[in-house]
């Protein structure tokens, strides 16, 4: 009986043995297939990148930043505008432009100098117009230049998508921008549209290491101390700037000013609504 007794438990702990075997740890798998496939598990548009596997929670927000508010003036010092610096590299190659903050389609040098391109009220004339004008003895078309393009003073209106993420393996909340969008304002006295149009996007990673880094002219004013001018990227992290929130990643890909009404005054206390759910969450996190 005792014999017996010891040859059941020898098979039990040997099916427990094999069973463990084949059972493999699944974020193990997860991971080896992910990098069997190219992908790391980490996001290549991230600054300082999180594996896949210590995110415990994230949420996707995209911030709207007037660059005129006194806030922010640090960001539009004279002729160190952020704006500025983003044509300038766009100018010179130094970075990509975006057809948005999805950054998945380039667009051209070409496309660009016409998204800042100052239109027409009643659009340019064709060739065809212009000698049909000449004929006419109209000589007015002879006296226009070449097209005007707004100044980067002009820009004053820009978005930055950013996930915020929960970092298991830190226990903290990390703000990891993704993407910075140029736009023309809305309320520019020459945009005859008087709607906001996409300029561009920009990967914030290529601003951080192609126009922002080891540039003296990419900097935060400081208006308090000559001497402790910041890095525009340093200004970044430390959250040196004002801006609202205007959408939260939700099922419809909606705006907050469309989710609650589409007033402006109503979208303005949602986004203060939604700041405030986010602060609550993180303050929560410490409370269990």
């Amino acid at each position: 009986m005792k014999k017996l007794g010891v040859i059941l438990l020898g098979m039990v702990m040997s099916v427990g043995v094999s069973y463990g075997q084949e059972k493999p740890d699944s974020a193990t798998t997860t991971t080896t297939a992910a990098t069997a496939n190219g992908d790391t598990g980490y996001n290549p548009l991230s600054v300082r990148p999180i594996h896949v596997s210590d995110i415990m929670w994230k949420k996707t927000l995209i911030r709207a930043i007037d660059l005129r508010e006194k806030q922010n003036k640090p960001l539009f010092s004279k002729n160190r505008e952020i704006t500025r610096l983003l044509i300038d590299a766009v100018t010179k190659g130094d970075i990509t432009p975006y057809a948005n903050d999805s950054l998945d389609r380039k667009i051209t040098i070409d496309e660009f100098n016409e998204a800042i391109k100052i239109p027409i009220e009643g659009g340019e004339l064709t060739a065809e117009e212009k000698e049909i004008a000449l004929a006419n003895g109209d000589s007015s078309v002879l006296q226009t230049g070449g097209p005007s393009y707004y100044f980067p003073t002009d820009l004053y209106q820009m978005e930055i998508k950013e996930d915020l993420i929960f970092d298991k393996q830190r226990s903290r909340l990390y703000y990891d921008i993704i993407a910075v969008t140029m736009y023309v304002p809305a309320d520019h006295p020459q945009n005859v549209k008087g709607i906001q149009q996409v300029i561009a996007s920009f990967s914030y990673k290529d601003l951080v290491e192609k126009v922002f880094k080891d540039n003296p002219k990419a900097i935060w004013f400081n208006v308090q101390n000559d001497q402790q001018h910041k890095n525009l990227a340093d200004a970044f992290d430390l959250r040196l700037f004002s801006s609202y929130i205007i959408k939260v990643s939700n099922p419809n890909d909606s705006y907050l000013v469309d989710i609650y009404g589409g007033d402006q005054q109503k979208g303005i206390m949602a986004s203060q609504w939604a700041a405030m759910e986010l602060l609550e969450f993180e303050h929560n996190l410490w409370e269990f």
